[in-house]
């Protein structure tokens, strides 16, 4: 069974598939017996004999303007059997994209199942670069500030410290988990991640006025457009947006979150969180704090 980055790629797939499968079934013309009068058949729409044929002829199919060239490069990009993709090493390639394509915003907010070890070191000042949280008896990162040791190990905002230096942090208080990253070693901290377990990721397609079709105020969605890109893909409201194509965007004012929308491509992944576990996770964080020490900065893929 095929996965998807969104709908709108699984729509086209189908699309495809069935122009492929009605190419491959059509009985051929039979032969004329020469001076045999054979009046000319109406003409009928065909597709193609290649296996992805001309979608330009659907228009604006789901708001989307499709060509065919740039499907058959989305399509390559994947390793397929049958258009069937085979499993490999990342989660994010085993999906067909024939829209998405190689778009490296989803690669970049890809939430990755099991866990990772990340080490770290102290700056000069002898911090890490980041703020705790104690959640339903888990430690959960509340803020990673920008240029630190924790922003270039690639940690983000709401992932789940399982382990510090091999000590198991199920049950800690904020308090004991502060205090171990204050007596670890300044050369070497070994941390056990899980990534971002609160979050999910929607990856939806602008429309032809560059819109996806969700409206948000102080970063929480507040309402959904009719059979737009977002409600299609299941976009929720009373979620914060947490990051664009993976960056990260918390605390920032409406404005800036906008122009990241504005500039991005048009396949965009957003990252987003139930407004009551958001609300909790930067309880006593204020916005001012949020906006200038988060890493807003795009992570590298």
């Amino acid at each position: 069974m095929s996965l998807y980055p969104s709908l709108e790629d699984l729509k086209v797939d189908k699309v495809i598939r069935a122009q492929a499968q009605y190419a491959q079934t059509t009985t051929p013309v039979p032969a004329i017996a020469e001076g045999t009068y054979q009046p000319e058949p109406a003409t009928v729409a065909m597709p193609g004999s290649s296996l992805y044929p001309n979608l330009e002829e659907l228009g604006e199919y789901m708001g989307l303007s499709l060509n065919s060239d740039e499907v058959q490069r989305n399509l390559a990009l994947v390793p397929v059997a049958d258009n069937v993709a085979v499993p490999s090493s990342s989660g994010i390639g085993v999906m067909v994209r024939p829209v998405t394509g190689a778009d490296v915003g989803i690669r970049r907010a890809e939430i990755r199942p099991g866990l990772r070890e990340v080490i770290l070191c102290k700056d000069q000042d002898r911090k890490v670069g980041l703020r705790l949280r104690a959640i339903d008896n888990g430690v959960f990162i509340q803020l990673v500030q920008a240029n630190s040791p924790a922003a270039l190990a690639g940690l983000r905002f709401g992932d789940q410290v399982l382990q510090i230096n091999g000590q198991n942090c199920a049950g800690w208080s904020l308090d004991k988990a502060h205090k171990a990253l204050k007596a670890a070693s300044e050369t070497r901290i070994e941390l056990v991640v899980r990534d971002r377990p609160f979050q999910r990721t929607i990856t939806m397609h602008k429309d032809s006025s560059g819109h996806v079709g969700f409206i948000y105020k102080s970063g929480k969605i507040t309402s959904l457009v009719k059979d737009g890109s977002a409600a299609r893909n299941g976009m929720l409201t009373d979620h914060y947006i947490c990051e664009i194509n993976g960056q990260n965007v918390i605390g920032l004012k409406d404005s800036q979150i906008k122009d990241i929308l504005t500039t991005s491509p048009t396949a965009m992944t957003i990252t987003i969180m139930p407004k009551f576990i958001y609300e909790h996770m930067i309880k006593r964080m204020s916005t001012g704090l949020l906006r200038s020490a988060m890493d807003h900065s795009v992570p590298e893929v």
